[in-house]
């Protein structure tokens, strides 16, 4: 009898332990970033850092990348299961690998228009998209804002302009410097980059393409076909898990910044934070963002980008806009009810 008790004692002890480990266990996830630990990364860190993604039953791996394209191949490869990246990049990739058997797919718009932007010194003389006629252009061969710039100069029938290339860190140089008349970038990017080179923000034009008629979207976060077929639920729980944290972002991008500058130590507090306030100004709490809703993309829209990145770019084939979405992960309209309303309205 004491040995029959004994053994449903452990029995029962076995099971209790198996299921706390079962209901315990965690979904790892590798989460690519599209570029270096500054502001804007504190969108994937503060989820992180405050537990969103450990409350969610994940277990979120956040790593640095160097450039959109990268995090795209990446998420293809596998080596990441999710990853932040230009939408124009994912598309690009779409049209240049038709037969490539694993091809990411964008389950959350986050920056709602494109950050690209051209900027120049204000004694240049270029104040307006068609002084640029003519002038020398500085950026990256692979930077988002001189890949798209075919769309840019044909909404604004900008005539010819002559291109040099540089590496990164060198693109701000080159323009405080003379080396060419404008650059291309992120304005949250290149535009603090120019300052911390001595010029004066009001000594800066800065040309916005959203400003300008390019209405392409940004940066969205993108899935593995992998993690689609085998955990589709680990991606709606991401993405929860994500919204919740963005409420937090936009609510105080001060605090955190702190996120950022526990992955990074050396960076320049003051700077990203005023790089994170600047990106979400610009291109996630937008107009745009908020007549369609954060996180989504509207079909239309979508479609004339597919078909402005398939010209701009010179794909080999058509972008297919129905091929690189898909909004069935996404949270509920409550949970994405993250934007905050316009300043002047909210002064009412």
């Amino acid at each position: 009898m004491i040995k029959r008790s004994f053994l449903k004692t452990t029995l029962g002890l076995a099971c209790a332990t198996a299921f706390s480990l079962a209901s315990a266990q965690t979904t790892p996830i590798k989460f690519q970033l599209d570029w270096r630990f500054e502001g804007p990364a504190a969108l994937f860190l503060v989820p992180a850092a405050k537990g969103y993604f450990k409350d969610a039953k994940l277990d979120v791996t956040v790593d640095a990348g160097n450039g959109s394209g990268g995090a795209v191949t990446r998420v293809a490869s596998g080596s990441y299961d999710l990853g932040f990246a230009d939408l124009a990049a994912l598309m690009e990739f779409h049209a240049n690998n038709p037969d490539a058997p694993n091809k990411p797919v964008a389950v959350m718009m986050v920056y709602n228009n494109t950050p690209a932007s051209v900027m120049a010194l204000k004694k240049s003389g270029i104040k307006t998209p068609g002084d640029l006629a003519g002038k020398k252009l500085g950026a990256p061969v692979f930077d988002a804002g001189r890949r798209a710039f075919p769309i840019f100069a044909k909404a604004n029938e900008i005539g010819n302009v002559t291109w040099t290339a540089m590496d990164p860190p060198l693109r701000e140089t080159m323009l405080v410097r003379g080396d060419v008349d404008a650059i291309t970038g992120f304005t949250f990017t290149s535009l603090l980059n120019i300052e911390a080179r001595g010029v004066k923000a009001e000594d800066v034009v800065v040309l916005q393409y959203p400003d300008y008629g390019v209405k392409l979207y940004g940066n969205a976060i993108i899935a593995s076909p992998k993690m689609i077929k085998e955990n589709p639920a680990a991606i709606k729980a991401f993405l929860s898990a994500f919204a919740k944290g963005m409420k937090d972002v936009i609510k105080d991008p001060a605090q955190s910044i702190e996120s950022v500058k526990a992955r990074d130590g050396i960076i320049n507090v003051e700077l990203e934070t005023r790089r994170l306030k600047l990106a979400i100004d610009t291109v996630i709490n937008s107009p745009d963002a908020r007549a369609e809703g954060f996180g989504q993309v509207k079909g239309p829209r979508l479609s004339l980008m597919a078909s402005q990145v398939s010209d701009a770019f010179n794909t080999k084939t058509r972008v297919k806009a129905d091929e690189i979405w898909n909004g069935s992960f996404l949270p509920t309209a409550k949970e994405l009810d993250v934007l905050p309303a316009p300043k002047a309205a909210a002064k009412k």
